[in-house]
């Protein structure tokens, strides 16, 4: 499975919605979704983006952790 931490390195660098989707130049739709992980998956712009602005890896924001069998 994949686990999204988007929300996470959001909270961890203090800010919120708004300030990164500003800064990366998505829209506040785009951000918000992936916060709440309302979404199926995601563009590599958009990761792009992200870590550019959230100063961080892919990896940082997607992991990957294996289902238990």
């Amino acid at each position: 499975m994949i686990v999204n931490n988007i929300s996470t390195m959001i909270g961890h660098r203090k800010t919120d919605i708004s300030e990164v989707a500003k800064i990366a130049n998505l829209s506040y739709n785009t951000v918000y979704n992936l916060y709440y992980d309302k979404t199926k998956g995601i563009d590599f712009e958009t990761l792009n983006k992200l870590c550019y602005t959230l100063n961080c890896t892919v990896s940082d924001l997607i992991k990957y952790v294996p289902d238990k069998q």
